[in-house]
């Protein structure tokens, strides 16, 4: 039987810390040479015996959706920004850029440097 699963050559990762949760950003490539990029989302959660786990979801987004993907997050992003600066929504902190000196400020709104358009 023919195995389906992705080859998964990792080729770039990044970790983003954001509170209690970690998202990480990992472009892979399959069997055939193609890029993919995997976002998992990484959040403790703690049992009533008091252990602790790790719950996980991910995200698998394949290079004919990377522009997609990339223009419906793009949107979205500004909508959260035009509702801020209208006053909507004042708690917001959507102060972002893909400044490496964000990585020190754990918790903060901001993006990683990943680019789709440098993936395909």
């Amino acid at each position: 039987m023919e195995d389906k699963m992705p080859y998964r050559d990792e080729i770039f990762s990044k970790a983003v810390r954001a509170g209690k949760r970690t998202y990480f950003f990992d472009v892979k490539t399959t069997k055939g040479n193609d890029l993919y990029l995997t976002i998992t989302e990484s959040k403790k959660k703690t049992n009533h015996d008091g252990k602790s786990h790790y719950e996980k979801h991910k995200i698998f987004l394949y290079k004919e959706d990377f522009e997609k993907f990339s223009l419906g997050f793009d949107e979205a992003i500004d909508k959260i920004q035009e509702l801020k600066d209208q006053g909507d929504f004042p708690e917001l902190d959507t102060n972002y850029s893909s400044n490496s000196e964000n990585d020190s400020n754990q918790g903060q709104g901001y993006t990683t440097d990943v680019k789709f358009d440098d993936l395909g």
